[in-house]
């Protein structure tokens, strides 16, 4: 069987040849319990982990085809701790894709999007692929998460809060997402 990289340039015919696999590296960065670990356990286990264990570094795999083409994901689950800001780079090397991920309940983490992972982002793989993905949408109506954001004048990040920072960021590299039920994600790796 043969193989790409989804970095190379494709050819017309290598599109249609079932008996070629892509490859596609994708580096999942973020703040801390932002929901990064989650998205990619959905994705490529199918179900929510059910502990949060803070990760330091996790790979998942995955494969699905698209219209007979076989795509083989690496998923690279990074920390979000500045403990690992000096290891973290380390991944990024040969990377197709990177996802941003931020709380859509936390609002201090999308900041975090231009403060922290736009600058790392640049400097390790500047010509990588960025994606940002807003995670846990289901918490921007869950009562006891708006009253605790009440309670710090803070509401949920709002769809207009992501489009200013994807401006902000360069609009031309990023989508938006909403879920991150295995739809979703579908939804993320069809839009790189």
């Amino acid at each position: 069987m043969k193989e790409r990289r989804a970095s190379q340039k494709l050819s017309s015919k290598s599109i249609m040849d079932p008996n070629q696999n892509v490859k596609c590296k994708i580096v999942v960065v973020g703040d801390s319990q932002c929901g990064k670990t989650a998205l990619l356990h959905v994705f490529a286990k199918d179900c929510f982990p059910e502990n949060y264990v803070p990760t330091v570094f996790e790979n998942y795999t995955a494969s699905f085809e698209i219209d007979t083409q076989r795509i083989e994901l690496s998923l690279w689950d990074t920390s979000g701790s500045p403990y690992y800001d000096n290891v973290r780079p380390l991944s990024y090397p040969d990377s197709d894709a990177v996802l941003i991920c931020f709380d859509i309940s936390r609002p201090e983490t999308l900041d975090s999007v231009l403060k922290k992972w736009k600058g790392e982002i640049q400097e390790f793989c500047p010509n990588t692929k960025m994606l940002l993905v807003g995670c846990k949408s289901d918490l921007r109506t869950d009562v006891s998460t708006l009253v605790e954001l009440s309670n710090h004048r803070q509401t949920p990040v709002s769809y207009d809060q992501v489009g200013t920072c994807v401006v902000n960021v360069e609009k031309s590299r990023f989508k938006k997402k909403k879920k991150s039920e295995r739809n979703g994600v579908l939804f993320v790796i069809n839009k790189m």
